[in-house]
């Protein structure tokens, strides 16, 4: 991820991509590492290759199943740290920035959504300093203590997330507006919606080709702007428009914004194998 034998980007001041990765793996008794941390490794360089999207610290992303296929392992996303022993280097070709995969449960997963990366790993690095992936622990959550803190920090601060990359968002207006979304990309707007409008934040879901984004309003609305559809609601407005849309196939309306049909599709959810897991909706 970085350039190791010669300055190969235009970039003076960052090496390569600016990255490296790490993993921090509990060893059990395997006489050698496993494989699949070496493949979910060389997979995310892939995406950096094959996008230009560059992971940063408290990005997080999940993974659709077990993080390393075919085991039993309750880890199923992970989040990215800032590697506490490496941390940054200056190279004769830029700085590279030493980024570690943590593993993480789905419900842990679903916290680090409602609250914030980095203040999540950041409370966990109290209990775990190294931030080691044990592909045989259970979730943090079940120490009440610290699922305490979790949802405090959840309640004081909201999300921090403020965009879900899903495989439907689609939106098309004439005399009226439909928006098409995925059930998978529902499930995200249900879930982290409630912990951003009330705190006078935006949230999107965008599909890469079309973006659609709820803004905090004075007064439901909605309107097509040239790189995105947009959805106003007063935050007191929130949980009637979540209690409006559901996580199956359907159409669906409100009182308050005539005009508006919110159409929801089955999503196919798929490993990082490619594999499709679930069917959604």
């Amino acid at each position: 991820m970085s350039d190791l034998y010669g300055k190969e980007t235009d970039d003076s001041e960052v090496s390569g991509w600016g990255l490296e990765f790490t993993l921090r793996l509990r060893r059990n008794d395997e006489p050698e590492p496993p494989s699949w941390a070496l493949s979910l490794l060389n997979n995310l360089a892939r995406y950096v290759f094959q996008t230009g999207n560059v992971f940063d610290l408290g990005h997080h992303m999940d993974l659709n199943g077990p993080i390393a296929l075919g085991s039993e392992t309750a880890i199923g996303a992970i989040a990215f740290a800032k590697d506490v022993q490496l941390g940054n280097i200056v190279t004769p070709h830029g700085r590279v920035t030493f980024i570690q995969v943590v593993g993480l449960t789905v419900d842990e997963y679903d916290a680090v959504q409602a609250w914030d990366a980095e203040k999540f790993l950041d409370l966990l690095s109290t209990r775990d300093p190294w931030l080691v992936t044990d592909l045989h622990r259970t979730t943090w959550l079940r120490d009440s203590e610290f699922a305490g803190e979790v949802e405090a920090g959840s309640r004081r601060d909201g999300s921090s997330q403020h965009v879900a990359f899903v495989a439907k968002a689609e939106w098309e207006v004439g005399v009226s507006a439909r928006v098409t979304l995925g059930a998978n990309a529902v499930r995200s707007l249900l879930r982290l919606l409630p912990q951003r409008l009330p705190f006078g934040r935006s949230f999107a879901l965008s599909s890469g080709k079309q973006t659609v984004r709820v803004d905090p309003s004075d007064a439901a609305a909605w309107r097509a702007e040239e790189d995105a559809f947009v959805i106003c609601l007063p935050a007191g407005y929130c949980s009637r428009f979540c209690e409006g849309l559901a996580i199956r196939r359907g159409s669906y309306h409100w009182d308050d914004l005539p005009g508006l049909e919110v159409t929801v599709v089955p999503s196919e959810i798929k490993d990082h194998g490619g594999k499709i897991v679930e069917v959604i909706g």
